[in-house]
């Protein structure tokens, strides 16, 4: 049985998720540790719960999304699992950073493993599906648990609205596609836990997303 634990950071406030079983191994999904106080907070709840957490995975390379990886690396010794179309986005991290108005952004580590569509990702008795749903950004994925119905959706759906794709390789017609393809075929009763702000459910979205309509 997965837990799902959601610490709130940055300046953007990012939703970083931990996940863990009854074995007490973890994920941890887009971390977004940017101040010192938010690291302690990190440590904390780690050492508290008496996790072992044993991935860092993230379901895109955008910057307020990728501000705590040297944190994870230097921490517990974890690079990022993501997909190889958004890897080019930790290189654009610094210069991207200060167009926003945040200063000393370095660049973040490498990734690691590199996964697609399809993998299925593996913890303690658990297991987490990567589906591909660019869009927000080229290497989007989200993390989906078909026993508990849920998923991780980054920053492709939210409560009532979806990603912006007016950033840099935004596509709007691409990102509506993915959703309609992979997340509307859901059970209405998968609860989506997105990137900002608070959960909803597929079926919530499917009658109540502007966008949506007529998908």
């Amino acid at each position: 049985m997965i837990t799902i634990e959601t610490l709130v950071f940055n300046h953007w406030q990012e939703n970083t998720y931990i996940l863990h079983d009854e074995t007490g191994e973890a994920v941890l999904i887009d971390c977004g540790v940017f101040f010192e106080e938010e690291g302690k907070k990190l440590i904390d709840f780690v050492e508290k719960k008496g996790l072992k957490l044993v991935k860092q995975l993230n379901t895109h390379l955008h910057i307020d999304h990728v501000l705590g990886n040297q944190f994870m690396k230097d921490t517990f010794n974890l690079l990022t699992c993501a997909h190889k179309d958004d890897e080019f986005l930790l290189a654009e991290a610094p210069n991207y950073a200060v167009r926003l108005g945040l200063e000393n952004v370095v660049e973040p580590p490498a990734m690691g493993e590199a996964i697609k569509d399809g993998d299925v990702i593996k913890f303690g008795n658990s297991e987490l599906k990567v589906l591909h749903v660019p869009g927000h950004s080229p290497g989007h994925v989200v993390f989906y648990n078909e026993a508990q119905k849920f998923v991780i959706a980054g920053d492709v759906l939210f409560r009532e609205s979806i990603g912006r794709t007016d950033l840099p390789y935004g596509n709007y017609e691409q990102l509506i596609g993915g959703i309609k393809e992979k997340l509307l075929v859901l059970a209405d009763d998968v609860e989506v836990y997105p990137g900002h702000g608070p959960s909803t459910s597929i079926g919530h979205e499917r009658n109540n997303n502007v966008f949506l309509k007529g998908l």
